[in-house]
């Protein structure tokens, strides 16, 4: 049976040193925080919080393995809503700002929430724009994902959408394209990422799906000298934005 990767998570945990400060910094809404100390790196978590007005309760280490399932919480946990949703209009608008071309990752059906936190960290750091999900049959911004983002889901921006393929279709308007990560495309290499891009991921076990994979301009892939013949969705997602960063910022 498949694994049900959302099961027992609690949405309004954040845990772990860097995330939680992370989110204190971004200014994610939080109702109080638990520490098992108020001394050292715990310490500078909570003076974050005081400056904020948010209360800060000190505990013990079990009470902490409790509520985070025996997660790596690093004595600090926070209760509250993981992040806020972004609109795509909004997502678009930073770029604009920027004054570059958009750059978007878009995730249909990753469901893994290690795998979607990974994309949020590489997306983050790589400097795109957004990143989007379908509403159904996906992982959201819950703890975990919170987590192993390191922080970046406080800042890099994420939309939900009722149906990606027919968000796609809008997105063409606004002269964005679209591109599907599937080992049977054109090398990734030799694409022109330069202009407003969307790279799109597909979920870990299936792929894309039709919908979506029929409103993708081009199917890309990665070269495999090994004898595995396919990436985890995370690395996949990595290589190719970082593609799009070389090029975007030497030109192709």
């Amino acid at each position: 049976m498949k694994e049900d990767f959302r099961r027992n998570e609690n949405e309004n945990l954040i845990f772990g040193r860097n995330a939680v400060l992370e989110a204190l910094k971004a200014d994610t809404p939080l109702n109080h925080i638990l520490v098992t100390s108020m001394t050292g790196s715990l310490g500078a978590i909570c003076a974050e919080a005081r400056k904020r007005g948010i209360v800060v309760k000190q505990t013990d280490s079990r009470k902490l393995d409790i509520l985070t399932g025996n997660g790596n919480h690093q004595g600090v946990c926070a209760e509250g809503a993981c992040a806020s949703y972004a609109t795509v209009a909004e997502i678009l608008a930073q770029a604009e700002k920027k004054g570059t071309p958009p750059f978007l990752v878009l995730c249909d059906g990753i469901e893994d929430p290690h795998n979607l936190g990974a994309i949020l960290r590489t997306a983050e750091a790589a400097g795109a724009d957004g990143v989007i999900l379908p509403k159904r049959r996906s992982a959201s911004l819950t703890q975990t994902v919170f987590k192993t983002s390191a922080g970046a889901a406080s800042w890099i921006p994420v939309a939900r959408v009722s149906n990606l393929a027919t968000e796609m279709i809008a997105l063409k308007k606004k002269n964005i394209w679209f591109f599907g990560a599937d080992m049977d495309g054109s090398a990734a290499f030799q694409t022109d990422f330069t202009g407003g891009i969307g790279i799109v991921i597909g979920s870990e076990g299936f792929g894309l799906s039709a919908p979506v994979q029929a409103q993708c301009d081009a199917m890309v892939s990665l070269p495999m000298f090994g004898r595995v013949n396919s990436l985890n969705a995370s690395v996949a997602a990595g290589i190719l934005m970082y593609e799009a960063v070389r090029q975007r910022q030497q030109g192709k």
